[in-house]
Formats: structure tokens, C-alpha cells, sequence
């Protein structure tokens, strides 16, 4: 199962299968905990070295950015700062 999938099982899940959920995320929690600053220095450096693609140009985390400067919603027939005066 993909973290997508997942996430989107959550909702629908019995009070047991949350017990489930919990215990995974306190061993995660537990893991975390117990690891050296060198340790963890490691794996925040992992963690930034794979997000460089997130930001590179004409990934999907800056698609949206293309659309600055543009009006949100332009609407030429309509007057919607002095519509109802």
C-alpha cells in the first residue's frame, strides 16, 4: 500500500486499526529518539538532499508559479467591487 492510499484509508478506519496506527507511530517515535545528534544530523541532510528536486525548476511544487502576476479570477463582464450598489 502507497502512502497516498494510506492517508486516504485513515479516515475510514475501525478504533482497533488506529490502536495499530498509533503503536507504529510511538516505534517511530521510540527510533528517533534514540538516535545520536550525528545521527540525525545524517538523516535531516538525507532529507534536504532529496527535496532539492521538490524545487528545481518545472517540478510540481513550483508549477503553480508560473501564474504569478495573473489576476485570480477575472471576470470582464462582471463588477464584482460595486455589484448591489
Amino acid at each position: 500500500m502507497e502512502t497516498k492510499e494510506i492517508l486516504q484509508a485513515l479516515p475510514n478506519l475501525s478504533v482497533s486499526d488506529l490502536k495499530i496506527t498509533e503503536s507504529a507511530l510511538q516505534l517511530v517515535l521510540q527510533e528517533k529518539n534514540s538516535l545520536t545528534k550525528d545521527e540525525q544530523k545524517r538523516q535531516l541532510t538525507l532529507a534536504a538532499v532529496t527535496a532539492i528536486a521538490d524545487y528545481a525548476p518545472s517540478s510540481e511544487l513550483n508549477i503553480f508559479s508560473d501564474l504569478e502576476g495573473e489576476d485570480f479570477c477575472h471576470y470582464p463582464d462582471q463588477d464584482f467591487y460595486n455589484s448591489g450598489n
